[in-house]
Protein backbone atom coordinates (compact mmCIF):
# COMPACT_ATOMS: atom_id res chain seq x y z
CA UNK A 1 0.00 0.00 0.00
CA UNK A 2 2.84 2.40 0.82
CA UNK A 3 4.44 1.76 -2.58
CA UNK A 4 1.20 2.52 -4.41
CA UNK A 5 0.70 5.74 -2.46
CA UNK A 6 4.29 6.71 -3.13
CA UNK A 7 3.77 6.04 -6.81
CA UNK A 8 0.70 8.28 -6.85
CA UNK A 9 2.75 11.13 -5.40
CA UNK A 10 5.30 11.02 -8.23
CA UNK A 11 4.01 12.97 -11.25
CA UNK A 12 3.92 11.39 -14.69
CA UNK A 13 4.13 7.80 -15.80
CA UNK A 14 6.57 5.44 -14.11
CA UNK A 15 8.15 2.62 -16.09
CA UNK A 16 8.42 0.17 -13.20
CA UNK A 17 6.27 -2.87 -12.62
CA UNK A 18 4.00 -3.88 -9.80
CA UNK A 19 6.61 -6.07 -8.12
CA UNK A 20 9.13 -3.21 -8.00
CA UNK A 21 6.43 -0.95 -6.57
CA UNK A 22 5.70 -3.50 -3.85
CA UNK A 23 9.40 -3.94 -3.04
CA UNK A 24 9.95 -0.17 -2.86
CA UNK A 25 6.91 0.10 -0.58
CA UNK A 26 8.20 -2.61 1.76
CA UNK A 27 11.65 -1.04 2.01
CA UNK A 28 10.16 2.44 2.50
CA UNK A 29 7.85 1.15 5.23
CA UNK A 30 10.71 -0.50 7.11
CA UNK A 31 13.04 2.49 6.85
CA UNK A 32 10.20 4.91 7.57
CA UNK A 33 9.22 3.03 10.72
CA UNK A 34 12.82 3.06 11.92
CA UNK A 35 13.12 6.81 11.26
CA UNK A 36 9.81 7.49 13.00
CA UNK A 37 10.98 5.51 16.02
CA UNK A 38 14.27 7.41 16.05
CA UNK A 39 12.42 10.74 16.04
CA UNK A 40 9.92 9.52 18.64
CA UNK A 41 6.81 9.87 16.47
CA UNK A 42 6.12 6.18 15.83
CA UNK A 43 3.76 5.52 18.74
CA UNK A 44 1.04 8.09 19.13
CA UNK A 45 -2.53 7.87 20.32
CA UNK A 46 -4.59 7.25 17.21
CA UNK A 47 -3.34 7.19 13.65
CA UNK A 48 0.41 7.68 13.16
CA UNK A 49 0.13 10.30 10.40
CA UNK A 50 3.73 11.46 10.66
CA UNK A 51 5.04 7.90 10.31
CA UNK A 52 2.82 7.37 7.25
CA UNK A 53 4.02 10.61 5.67
CA UNK A 54 7.64 9.58 6.18
CA UNK A 55 6.97 6.17 4.64
CA UNK A 56 5.07 7.57 1.66
CA UNK A 57 7.74 10.21 1.07
CA UNK A 58 10.46 7.57 1.08
CA UNK A 59 8.41 5.40 -1.28
CA UNK A 60 7.97 8.35 -3.66
CA UNK A 61 11.73 8.97 -3.66
CA UNK A 62 12.35 5.26 -4.23
CA UNK A 63 9.87 5.03 -7.11
CA UNK A 64 11.31 8.14 -8.77
CA UNK A 65 14.89 6.89 -8.35
CA UNK A 66 14.08 3.44 -9.70
CA UNK A 67 12.16 4.91 -12.63
CA UNK A 68 15.09 7.19 -13.44
CA UNK A 69 17.52 4.26 -13.22
CA UNK A 70 15.37 2.11 -15.50
CA UNK A 71 14.89 4.87 -18.08
CA UNK A 72 18.67 5.45 -18.21
CA UNK A 73 19.29 2.07 -19.84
Amino acid sequence: MIGILGRLVVPGRQRIGVLWTILVGIVAALIGSALASAFGVADTKGVDWVEWLIQIGLAAVGVAALDRAKSGR
